[in-house]
């Protein structure tokens, strides 16, 4: 005796969906994946090349899917029936001769080292928001430093010249008061004569 079970109960994945999709290599597919994260739950789409397809339409079925991010090849590979998958998106489908498309990797790799010989290298650059900030604060604390030595410097001048005036003033007394202590004695010897 055989029973009937229906896949639809069985998992959460519409199977029939996805078997009748007919992911093969060569489509540019979106995989919205569901991710979670503190609890809550997102979608994270992957977009790229399908290079291999494992296993067929058989439950522990992959597909490889391949994509260039930020300059650097990234390859996930997906079950096809997996319920953390929310959807799968053909986007383009291209015409290829074979089943696994490997040798995109190697392909990719010798374009990017064509390009390199091809390079020269370059030391230019722009500042960043937070270089300009700092580069400004350190010429505001340096112009500030500045100031404050000129400043003590001036006041030391300031002083030095007050001081010098000072001593030539005492010095100018110091000349004027024997002059009129010696002169008033003297009138007063002759006022008493």
């Amino acid at each position: 005796m055989t029973v009937a079970i229906d896949q639809a109960k069985v998992s959460p994945v519409n199977s029939e969906e996805r078997k009748s999709l007919g992911l093969r290599a060569g489509d540019t597919v979106r995989v919205h994946q569901k991710i979670q994260e503190k609890g809550k739950t997102r979608l994270q789409v992957f977009e790229g090349l399908v290079i291999a397809r494992k296993h067929g339409n058989e439950a522990g079925g992959t597909f490889t899917v391949r994509a260039t991010l930020s300059g650097v090849g990234v390859e996930k590979i997906f079950p096809l029936y997996s319920p953390l998958i929310d959807k799968i998106e053909i986007v383009r489908r291209s015409k290829v001769r074979r089943a696994k498309l490997y040798y995109i990797r190697d392909k990719v790799a010798r374009e990017i080292r064509r390009q390199l010989r091809n390079m020269k290298i370059m030391s230019l650059a722009t500042e960043s928001e937070r270089e300009v900030a700092e580069r400004a604060e350190r010429e505001a604390e340096e112009a500030a430093k500045r100031d404050a030595e000129m400043k003590a410097q001036a006041d030391a001048e300031a002083k030095a010249q007050e001081e010098a005036a000072a001593a030539a003033k005492v010095a100018e007394e110091a000349q004027a008061a024997p002059e009129v202590a010696s002169g008033a004695p003297a009138e007063e010897s002759k006022e008493a004569v």
